[in-house]
């Protein structure tokens, strides 16, 4: 008799299990998250893309870390950059701003005020940042970058930070606003503690931003003494300030030392970082940096200007856009956000979207689909981003093809972030290369 085939016996359906546990919540603003905040904000883009935080300095405010609301946050009329509808408590009084700007009365910027306002003076400053005038303003920037690396070109090694990313931008803002160039060593020594101490004692910030006021002042009433009657090509921004006027409306020598305070704070610091963590992101990814320097062996600038585009997403000089304060309840990613409260839209994790970005975590110097926020977006775009783009550009490239075998010269474990809330950049970028 042979064997039949018996039926089988279904097996029990195992039993559904607890649902694992979400990974805990990203501890916030250490040293560790410095470093590579990234991991943080793809948690909070999951779990929490509204999040309430208390900030280092004491402030509570709101992170908005997806794309969508992060550029709807931007352009909101309702989130005013008026420190005046900051519903604060006294233990966070004047922490939400540039520390000193308030004392040296340098708080009339475009920064911190709304329209009609902001319309107003950004209008008066606008032609400073043409395309033309930047375009004008190239041969210059090419004559400061090769002659920063003419200083270390011949000793096969340096700190890319302080001795490229950093002066670099500083002379140009400098000859761009018409600051003598015997007084342009002041500014870069002022620049450079205010820099040095970004998250760390208010009081050096506090008191370079006074100098800085102070020689602003001095430097504006004798452009005004001298000032001719007619404007002349080429004339600095300090004296265009002075003579610019909107429907006979004089800008006041409070608001043109703030606005000239203001470009010269926010023009230095978001090109140094994107020089320095451009450059880091570059010889961290060899494959990409070869595309690159054999784009422009060959004459191309094609990757070049898309590069550094993906370069402002992938790893950017801002990482968290300035304050905004809710002039009304209003709703943002489902979360009720009260009158008085304030807002911080994170670049950084919204240009990292997989909402948005195929692939947001590789760097890919040839992204076409790239509308990153690097830069912002609606009225407060940076005024500055025709120049900072020059300047990045002319940087990487010239580094890129006059010292075409740069390297680290560290672990980059041993590298350290600047701990400051807004700007995200390193402290040092230490390299080796053949000498020249």
């Amino acid at each position: 008799m042979t064997d039949q085939p018996q039926p089988s016996t279904p097996a029990p359906a195992p039993r559904p299990g607890p649902a694992p546990a979400p990974a805990p919540a990203p501890e916030l603003f250490t040293w560790e998250f410095a470093s590579d905040p990234y991991p943080a904000y793809a948690w909070l883009r999951e779990h929490a893309p509204v999040h309430r935080t208390r900030l280092p300095s004491g402030v509570e405010a709101w992170l908005v870390t997806r794309y969508a609301d992060a550029k709807q946050t931007l352009a909101d009329p309702r989130l005013s950059k008026n420190p005046a509808h900051h519903d604060e408590p006294a233990h966070a009084r004047g922490r939400t701003g540039i520390p000193g700007e308030r004392k040296a009365e340098l708080m009339t910027h475009l920064l911190n005020i709304d329209p009609p306002d902001h319309t107003r003076l950004r209008r008066l400053v606008s032609k400073a940042f043409t395309p033309r005038r930047v375009a004008e303003f190239a041969p210059r920037v090419q004559e400061l970058t090769d002659g920063l690396i003419d200083t270390f070109a011949r000793t096969g090694s340096a700190d890319l930070i302080h001795e490229f990313a950093f002066p670099l931008p500083i002379y140009a803002i400098c000859d761009l606003l018409g600051v003598p160039r015997e007084d342009q060593d002041d500014f870069r020594d002022w620049a450079g503690m205010m820099i040095r101490h970004q998250g760390g004692p208010r009081g050096g910030v506090a008191r370079s931003v006074k100098k800085m006021r102070g020689y602003l002042a001095e430097l504006i009433h004798r452009k005004r003494q001298a000032l001719p009657a007619e404007a002349v090509p080429g004339e600095d921004l300090i004296s265009g300030l002075i003579r610019a006027s909107d429907h006979g409306e004089h800008l006041t020598e409070n608001e043109a030392a703030a606005m000239a305070f203001i470009l010269l704070f926010a023009g230095f610091e978001t090109t140094v970082n994107l020089i320095g963590n451009g450059t880091y992101a570059l010889l961290t990814h060899p494959g990409q940096r070869a595309r690159l320097q054999a784009s422009l062996a060959a004459g191309e600038q094609d990757l070049l200007a898309t590069g550094v585009e993906e370069l402002l997403r992938y790893d950017g000089p801002v990482e968290l856009a300035t304050w905004r304060f809710a002039t009304q309840p209003l709703t943002v990613g489902g979360q009720r956000i009260e009158a008085g409260d304030p807002v911080l839209v994170v670049l950084a994790a919204a240009d990292r979207d997989p909402e948005r970005f195929a692939d947001p975590d590789v760097l890919d110097l040839s992204r076409r689909d790239n509308q990153h926020l690097g830069y912002g977006h609606g009225i407060h775009y940076c005024l500055g981003a025709p120049l900072a783009r020059l300047e990045g550009q002319t940087a990487l490239a010239t580094l890129l093809t006059r010292l075409p075998d740069l390297r680290l010269a560290a672990d980059p474990a041993e590298l350290r972030w600047r701990g400051g809330l807004i700007m995200r950049g390193l402290r040092t970028l230490p390299v080796e290369f053949t000498p020249a």
